[in-house]
C-alpha cells in the first residue's frame, strides 16, 4: 500500500539521518495543493536533530531524493516544516488497474496470513427468545469476522450459547405450570409453526420468571429443576428440556441464516460447565472457598472484584464456565487469537475472568481479546425479557421492513421481488446503523434516519451501488481504460484508491465502522462526480470515467460486504 511504502522510505530517510523514529504520521491531503500525502515528521524530529523543522524537511527530502520512486512525481516543503508528497499519473493508473483486476478480493490485505482466529458473538440463550441485544452483537461480530478473513486469517465463527442454568429452569417450570395455572394450551403440537413454538418457550419463561420472584415455594421448586437439568434427572423433565432446547436452536437457525451468519462451532454451557467446574477444583491455589462456594478474589488495586465461579449448591456459574470455554475451544481450534463478543454490561466480569484465566490458562490469557459494545434501543426505551416485554430481532426487522417497502417504486418491481428488495434495504439500514459508530456506544435506532436514501444510511450506500451497477450496464461494450491524468476526477479516484488503508486499519483496531463510514464518503463523492459528469459522451476521456465507476461500484460492494449489508443490483 502506498502509504505504508511512503512511510518506509520516511523511516530510511531519518536513520540515515541517525535519527531513530518512534512514529511516522503520514496524511491522506484533502487540498491538492498539498499533494496526495503529507508528513509532520520534521516538526517531530527537529528538536533531537539540533534543526530548526524547514532545515530538517530540507535533509530529509535531500535523503528520500537519493531512492526515487516512479510512484512519486514531486516532494515538496510546505509552510514550518511539512513534507508534500505528489503522486505520478503512473501510480494512480497502476492503482486502479490493480483495483478493477483484484475484483471482489480488492481491499483485502494479507497481515494476518498465516494466522488462525476464531470470533465468538451473538450467543442468545435457548429458552428465550433472539432480542436485538443479540442482534447487535452479531451484525458487529460478523462483520469483525469478514474483516479478519479480508485481512488473511483463518477465520472461524463460534456461538456460545446458555443451553442451562436459572434462566433454563424457569423457562421449564413455566412450561410445565402454564396450562394448570392460566388455563392456556399445553406446548404447541409437533406440526405448529415453529413461531408459534418459540413464543410459547417466551411465555412459558415470562411466566416462570414472574412467579420465582414472587413465590418462595416456586423459587424452590425452579432451583429443583435446575438440579435436574444439570444432572438429566426426572424424564418429565427431560422431555420438555430437549423439546424446548431443540425449538430455541432451530429458531435461532432462521435468524442466523437472514442475517448471513454461518456459524463453524456451536459452543453450549452443558458442555462447559462440567469442564470449567473441575479446572477451578484443580487449582485450589487461585480459587478459594467463601461461604460454601468457591470465589475468585480479584486483585482490588486493579479494580477487580470477587466472582463466585462454583455456587454453594456445587453447581459451576458462569464465569467457571466460560474459563472452561477458553480450553475447550483452543482444543477444537488451536487458535492464535480468540476474540470474544458481549455486551458492556459485563466488562467489569469480564476483567475478573481474563485475570483468573492468566493464572490458569496464561497462553490463552494473552491470546484472548474482549471486544464489547454498547445497547441497541428504539425511542421507546430498554426491553425486558424478565416481563415478556421484549423487542425480538424478527419484531424489528419485520418493522423495518414493512416501512422499506413504502419506498419502493410500486411499478419497478415484482410483488416477490420487492419483499426481498425491502428485506435486504431492512438489514441495510440496522446494520449500518450500529456499523457506523465505534462499537461501545449507545444505539436509539431511528427508522426514518435509518432508512433514509440520501445521508448517512445503509440503503444510500445500496441506492449508490445500484445506481452504478445501472450506468455500467448501460455502457455494456464500451471501452474501459484505467490511464489517468490529472483533471477534475482526481478526488474521487484519490479516495478510491483509499479503501485497503481503510480495511487494514479496520482489521488493526477491530473496528468496522472505519469502513462504514469511508464507504458514506465515497458514494457522496461518486453522487458529486455523477452531478456533475456526464460519464457516456463518447469523451476521450469516457474510457477513464468508465473504468472509476466500475472501481466505485466493486469498492461499495466490497466493502458492503465485510460489513454484512446485501448490494441490490437493482432498486
Amino acid at each position: 500500500m502506498i502509504r505504508e511504502q511512503l512511510r518506509g522510505l520516511i523511516q530510511n530517510a531519518l536513520h540515515s539521518l541517525n535519527l531513530e523514529e518512534e512514529i511516522v504520521e503520514l496524511e491522506q491531503t484533502t487540498d491538492p495543493l498539498h499533494g496526495d500525502y503529507a508528513t509532520n515528521v520534521a516538526l517531530m524530529y527537529a528538536k533531537k536533530a539540533g534543526l530548526n523543522p524547514r532545515e530538517l524537511a530540507q535533509r530529509i527530502t535531500e535523503e528520500l531524493s537519493r531512492a526515487p520512486s516512479s510512484d512519486i512525481e514531486k516532494i515538496e516543503i510546505a509552510g514550518p516544516g511539512f513534507i508534500n508528497f505528489r503522486l505520478s499519473d503512473e501510480y494512480f493508473s497502476g492503482a486502479l488497474d490493480n483495483a478493477l483486476k483484484k475484483s471482489k478480493k480488492w481491499g483485502n490485505n494479507e497481515t494476518l496470513a498465516g494466522k488462525k482466529v476464531i470470533v465468538e458473538y451473538a450467543d442468545p440463550n435457548p429458552f428465550k427468545e433472539f432480542h436485538i441485544g443479540h442482534l447487535m452483537s452479531n451484525t458487529i461480530g460478523e462483520s469483525i469476522a469478514r474483516i479478519i478473513e479480508a485481512s488473511g486469517a483463518d477465520t472461524k465463527r463460534a456461538c456460545y450459547q446458555g443451553d442451562v442454568g436459572m434462566h433454563v429452569a424457569k423457562a421449564v417450570w413455566g412450561m410445565i405450570w402454564i396450562p394448570n395455572e392460566s388455563g392456556k394450551p399445553k406446548k404447541p403440537s409437533d406440526d405448529a409453526s415453529l413461531q408459534k413454538k418459540i413464543s410459547f418457550i417466551a411465555e412459558s419463561y415470562a411466566f416462570g420468571a414472574t412467579a420465582f420472584e414472587a413465590n418462595p415455594s416456586v423459587k424452590e421448586q425452579i432451583a429443583g429443576i435446575n438440579k435436574n437439568i444439570y444432572s438429566r434427572e426426572g424424564p418429565q423433565t427431560n422431555e420438555i428440556y430437549d423439546w424446548g432446547r431443540k425449538v430455541s436452536l432451530d429458531y435461532f437457525e432462521t435468524i442466523y441464516k437472514k442475517l448471513g451468519t454461518k456459524f463453524d462451532f456451536n459452543f453450549f454451557e452443558s458442555q462447559t460447565g462440567e469442564f470449567g467446574k473441575k479446572v477451578v477444583l484443580e487449582n485450589p491455589a487461585i480459587f478459594e472457598k467463601s461461604d460454601g462456594a468457591i470465589v475468585y478474589k480479584g486483585d482490588e488495586s486493579k479494580g477487580l472484584h470477587t466472582r463466585v465461579f462454583i455456587n454453594s449448591e456445587g453447581l459451576p456459574t458462569y464465569e467457571s464456565k466460560e474459563l472452561g470455554l477458553a480450553k475447550i475451544k483452543y482444543d477444537i481450534y488451536p487458535y492464535d487469537t480468540s476474540i470474544v463478543i458481549t455486551g458492556n454490561e459485563v466488562n467489569d466480569y469480564f476483567r475478573v475472568i481474563l485475570d483468573a484465566m492468566s493464572k490458569v490458562f496464561p497462553e490463552l490469557a494473552k491470546k484472548t481479546v474482549h471486544i464489547s459494545h454498547g445497547m441497541l434501543r428504539l425511542p421507546s426505551g430498554k426491553m425486558s425479557s424478565r416481563t415478556g416485554d421484549v423487542i425480538t430481532a424478527e419484531s424489528l426487522i419485520a418493522d423495518t421492513k414493512e416501512r422499506a417497502l413504502a419506498k419502493i417504486s410500486q411499478e419497478a418491481f415484482l410483488q416477490g421481488e420487492k419483499d426481498i428488495l425491502a428485506e435486504k434495504v431492512a438489514l441495510g439500514a440496522i446494520k449500518y446503523s450500529i456499523l457506523k459508530q465505534a462499537s461501545g456506544k449507545d444505539i436509539i435506532f431511528d427508522f426514518e434516519q435509518s432508512l433514509s436514501f440520501e445521508g448517512d444510511s445503509g440503503p444510500y450506500l445500496q441506492y449508490t451501488y445500484a445506481r452504478t451497477r445501472s450506468l455500467l450496464e448501460k455502457a455494456k461494450g464500451r471501452d474501459i481504460d484505467v490511464l489517468f491524468k490529472r483533471t477534475e476526477t482526481n478526488a474521487l479516484h484519490k479516495v478510491i484508491l483509499h479503501f485497503p488503508e481503510i480495511v487494514l486499519r479496520a482489521n488493526e483496531e477491530r473496528e468496522p465502522h472505519f469502513i462504514a463510514t469511508y464507504l458514506i464518503e465515497l458514494a457522496r463523492e461518486f453522487n458529486s462526480f455523477y452531478a456533475h459528469t456526464i460519464v457516456l459522451n463518447d469523451a476521450p476521456d469516457e474510457p477513464h470515467k468508465l473504468a472509476l465507476v466500475k472501481a466505485v461500484s466493486q469498492t461499495l460492494e466490497n466493502g458492503l460486504n465485510l460489513l454484512g449489508i446485501s448490494a441490490p443490483e437493482r432498486m
